[in-house]
């Protein structure tokens, strides 16, 4: 399914101590979709490559010691939607993902939207109800959604 984020209610957030969340470099847009593909694949990849072709690119990502362990877009597959996520193994758990979706529905507000949709989050649903207060778009199925028109095999 999909869900609905009012942009005029966002919580406050501070990135997790030593993790830095920054709209991505163009010099670092190759490193960060082998990042993506070689961690969450092909379609996830794809996306993000998308994001990091905007001007201003939507991506942003989170770096430890200036590595990346973490990454999040907007207006990949469609305007106004959020997503795809991903966040490195090893750092799950420690309120970095939780950043970068703050970091990214912020930069929405920035730019001028009210609402995001954050597109079939049917595994982490109860995770963005928590984080942002987003709630369940009805009918909205992958294949009743934007998703529906992804080519399959």
């Amino acid at each position: 399914m999909d869900m609905l984020v009012n942009l005029q209610r966002l919580p406050e957030d501070q990135a997790p101590d030593g993790i830095r969340i920054d709209r991505a470099l163009p010099p670092d847009r190759s490193r960060i979709i082998v990042w993506v593909r070689d961690r969450f694949g092909e379609g996830w990849a794809s996306e993000c490559a998308v994001a990091l072709s905007a001007q201003p690119n939507t991506c942003f990502i989170a770096r430890k010691e200036g590595a990346c362990i973490g990454f999040a877009c907007y207006d990949a597959t469609a305007r106004g939607f959020f997503g795809p996520i991903g966040v490195a193994e090893d750092a799950r758990g420690t309120g970095v993902g939780r950043s970068l979706l703050l970091r990214c529905l912020q930069a929405m507000r920035e730019a001028g939207y009210g609402y995001a949709v954050i597109g079939w989050c049917d595994e982490a649903a109860a995770f963005y109800e928590r984080a942002v207060g987003a709630i369940p778009i009805p009918d909205s199925a992958p294949e009743q959604s934007v998703y529906g028109r992804l080519i399959r095999g």
